[in-house]
């Protein structure tokens, strides 16, 4: 590697990361300092390189949203309505089944369900979502439920954590999506999303879930309120937990959206961001093999250029997604498997399909 710097701190850095030594929280506020962003990329770039060599991941994925009803009031959340408010709704099991049916092709792979924290359903509504789908789509590998559900299930049901992941893994759970995390501070919680469950309640959730034999995902939510600090703070809980479970397959750092879609432009998190925490994550989490380039959030063009900042994963078809843009994104709000091969090979990348659990299906 070779750097266009003589700057001694990035100097100091870039020894550390050749040598394979962990990055420190300092380290990184100086990487988000740092005036030298294609130094820090090249760094990522090398890291990402080292662990998958050229290939960039993709899934067929289907996108299932089966409540908007939520107790919760996050500050950032455009998605959730209140029970009786204009626009809720709850899928039954037939409307469920409709909305798969209309949408499906047999090349998809996985159900990614993320719904409101609907307090006036029985529990049984959660675990018989899981349950039909497996039953009539058992190819499909079912990623349900954050870390912040399960802790709502748990609080409002009258079981532990444990038990809840326990009955829906019966159910047919396979995986957790990596959502609720936000910003795994208290301090962002209690203004941000004060009713959901707290830093150590979703770390809790997912190390559970780890010892049960399940491998899941994390995201960080940034362009908010927080800190810089608290974003490396996020990553180095991650990565501690990450330490003693290996549980975790992939980071998804996650592009706050304004809540309405013509919101300008001093709204929206800026492409010298973006690109920049996905290098970032790609140097700090050192026990993660994958850090995913969201195009629903940051766009096919910047998911692109994301690729050689340290990203391997560009996510998936999603075909029909609602929560980021009912806050707000810009992107079309489904994908088809052409279009993502061509995000790759745009950036001179390998496509390769994949399963939720990184199996690979086809190489392009």
């Amino acid at each position: 590697m070779t750097t266009l710097t003589v700057d001694q701190n990035l100097q100091q850095i870039q020894d550390k990361v050749m040598k394979g030594e962990r990055l420190s929280i300092e380290d990184g506020l100086y990487l988000y300092e740092t005036p030298d962003l294609l130094s820090v990329a090249q760094l990522a770039n090398m890291v990402n390189e080292r662990k998958n060599g050229n290939s960039v991941y993709f899934i067929e994925n289907l996108y299932i949203n089966p409540t908007n009803v939520c107790e919760a009031s996050c500050a950032f959340c455009g998605f959730k309505r209140k029970p009786g408010e204009e626009g809720a709704y709850t899928m039954d099991q037939e409307e469920l089944l409709k909305y798969v049916e209309d949408r499906w092709n047999d090349n998809i792979q996985e159900f990614h369900i993320v719904g409101g924290h609907n307090p006036d359903v029985p529990f049984d509504y959660y675990l018989n979502t899981l349950r039909v789908l497996k039953e009539n789509y058992p190819q499909c590998t079912i990623k349900a439920y954050t870390g912040a559900e399960i802790e709502f299930f748990a609080r409002t049901y009258g079981y532990t954590m444990k038990e809840v992941l326990e009955k829906l893994m019966d159910a047919g759970l396979d995986t957790l999506p990596g959502g609720g995390a936000e910003i795994l501070t208290e301090e962002y919680r209690a203004k941000m999303s004060p009713e959901k469950a707290s830093t150590y309640e979703w770390l809790e959730a997912h190390e559970l879930a780890h010892g049960l034999g399940m491998k899941t995902h994390a995201t960080m939510l940034y362009g908010g309120i927080e800190s810089k600090e608290e974003r490396l703070v996020h990553m180095d809980r991650l990565r501690q937990l990450q330490d003693k479970t290996d549980g975790f397959m992939v980071f998804i750092p996650l592009a706050m959206q304004p809540k309405s879609a013509g919101a300008g432009l001093q709204r929206r998190t800026s492409a010298y961001d973006d690109l920049r925490t996905v290098a970032i994550s790609r140097l700090m989490l050192d026990n993660f093999d994958h850090i995913k380039a969201y195009w629903i959030n940051i766009g096919a063009q910047l998911t692109q250029m994301a690729l050689t900042f340290g990203s391997s994963d560009i996510h998936g078809t999603l075909i029909e997604e609602r929560i980021s843009h009912s806050a707000g994104a810009l992107t079309s709000q489904g994908i088809t498997r052409q279009e993502l091969i061509h995000m790759i090979k745009g950036a001179d990348k390998k496509p390769v399909e994949r399963d939720t659990f990184y199996n690979v299906i086809k190489e392009y």
